[in-house]
């Protein structure tokens, strides 16, 4: 069924496109960075609760119903955003969600020639912190960075950068656990 493919691509393409460009047309890469965060709240929202995921996609509920359920349960989200997810409930297309937001990240980050990283540390960057990331990015991936930085004191001090599924885990955290694996392993003997 290489043509139902196609179209499941297309309808992906389309939902992405849509969100993008409106979301540029509102407010440029702010505004489009702002409806990438909404998108993650949302898909981790669907993607965390069975019940609202089999909600959403029964075909047994109208059209108009699962559209209803979705801008009621998305209500507190991006009107941008939610009025696509209510479309996609509507369609049934929600299956697709996952693939929708990924196109999102790609067709974004190409329109504004940026790549987006995930920057997690424990407390906020100065700005000369920022600004040597920053730059250093930019040099090892070639295009400009855009930073989104994230605050979690469970690393207890380093830094975690996270881009297109690489991830760079220098925190505290991830060392000690470390350590603590390699100091529980077997040895061959040598020891008192």
């Amino acid at each position: 069924m290489p043509t139902n493919r196609l179209l499941v691509k297309e309808e992906i393409a389309t939902y992405a496109g849509m969100l993008l460009d409106a979301a540029f047309s509102e407010g440029g890469q702010e505004r489009v960075l702002d409806v990438r965060d909404q998108l993650e709240t949302v898909l981790s929202l669907y993607r965390g609760n069975t019940d609202l995921r089999e909600a959403l996609t029964d075909p047994a509920y109208s059209p108009e119903q699962r559209g209803r359920l979705a801008a009621n349960v998305f209500e507190g989200i991006d009107p941008l955003v939610n009025s696509v997810i209510t479309v996609m409930a509507e369609r049934n297309n929600l299956g697709e969600l996952l693939q929708v937001v990924s196109a999102f990240y790609e067709t974004s980050e190409e329109k504004l020639g940026v790549c987006v990283v995930d920057v997690t540390t424990v407390v906020a960057l100065d700005d000369e912190l920022r600004s040597v990331i920053t730059e250093k990015l930019s040099k090892d991936l070639g295009k400009k960075v855009v930073l989104r930085e994230h605050i979690d004191t469970s690393i207890l001090g380093g830094i975690i950068m996270s881009t297109h599924g690489k991830r760079i885990d220098a925190s505290i955290a991830s060392q000690l656990e470390h350590t603590r694996n390699v100091l529980t392993e077997s040895n061959d003997g040598g020891e008192c």
